[in-house]
């Protein structure tokens, strides 16, 4: 996209993303995600613009103004959320800028991001969530690699982990015990116990896997013996929720929340459930009861009696 911007504005612009790269430590990923979402933001006021817009005209908007670019925004089928990370790329610039250059955003700041429905998880049936662990271990020809990616899969649907809690195990836990102690989000520690089919599934891919599995190395590695990359987790469950024609929500964030509902659905305790999933707030896991409020309505739908 090509923007009538004043050299001035160009310079602020890159001396910010440099900031938040260099700075900021925010990944490649995410300066790209801020640098598209400002540029548009910055488009959208250079076409109200007769001129190449600097940073008087920048420094000048009015509430009103951030009401239109929003607006439009919408206008152009942006999501809620979509639009609050927009937004919020949007005032990170002008409040990075005010401080350099001393200046009033406050009608940029005081923008509210709009109001979001919360986002319901999206679980696996039982019978779903065992054949994509089975599907994931005949993916690949190596039997170490099979192993590893069926272990990784059955402790998060039987444990309830993270991603990032599995492949952050160390190999000194073998042989996995009754019980997992996890650090999580926050470095806030939980225990979870160990159903007898992950203690199975880690042995096996501990027995086969070629790489050194001795204390302080990672449990879960590479084909060349490093840190497993998550990426490649994410990739195993693609290939067979495709084979098994589940939706793109079968992510493997998505075996976590089927340990949660398919809990909930036992009989479980919620605050229990919050202590097994490690949440700080019983709030983000009352969202498993929606999940099964959502289902019953379904089955309602489907199989009561029309009038």
């Amino acid at each position: 996209m090509t923007l009538a911007l004043s050299p001035a504005m160009r310079d602020r612009m890159e001396s910010w993303l440099i900031h938040l790269g260099s700075l900021r430590g925010r990944a490649d990923a995410t300066v790209d995600a801020y640098r598209r979402d400002l540029t548009d933001f910055l488009a959208f006021q250079a076409r109200h613009s007769p001129e190449a817009i600097g940073p008087a005209a920048l420094c000048a908007l009015s509430a009103s103004d951030m009401r239109a670019w929003m607006a439009a925004q919408r206008g152009r089928g942006v999501g809620s959320r979509s639009l609050a990370r927009r937004l919020s790329a949007v005032k990170s610039f002008y409040r990075w800028w005010a401080d350099c250059d001393d200046f009033d955003a406050t009608p940029i700041l005081s923008m509210r991001s709009p109001k979001q429905g919360r986002r319901l998880p999206r679980p696996l049936s039982v019978a779903a969530a065992r054949d994509v662990i089975a599907a994931a271990g005949a993916l690949d020809a190596r039997d170490w690699v099979s192993a590893r990616d069926v272990a990784i899969l059955t402790l998060l649907y039987g444990c309830g982990l993270r991603r990032s809690e599995a492949l952050g195990l160390d190999a000194g836990l073998l042989p996995l015990g009754d019980t997992l102690r996890i650090r999580g989000k926050g470095s806030k520690e939980r225990e979870v116990p160990v159903l007898p089919a992950a203690r199975a599934a880690v042995a096996r891919y501990a027995m086969v896997c070629p790489h050194d599995l001795s204390p302080g190395k990672p449990l879960f590695r590479g084909i060349r013996g490093g840190p497993l990359n998550g990426r490649l987790v994410a990739g195993v469950m693609e290939q067979a929720r495709m084979q098994l024609g589940l939706p793109a929500t079968a992510t493997p964030h998505a075996l976590r929340h089927s340990f949660a509902t398919h809990l909930l659905d036992a009989g479980g305790d919620l605050r229990a459930i919050q202590e097994l999933l490690g949440h700080a707030s019983l709030s983000t896991t009352q969202a498993y009861t929606a999940v099964d409020a959502a289902r019953l309505l379904e089955v309602y739908a489907a199989t009561h009696p029309k009038a």
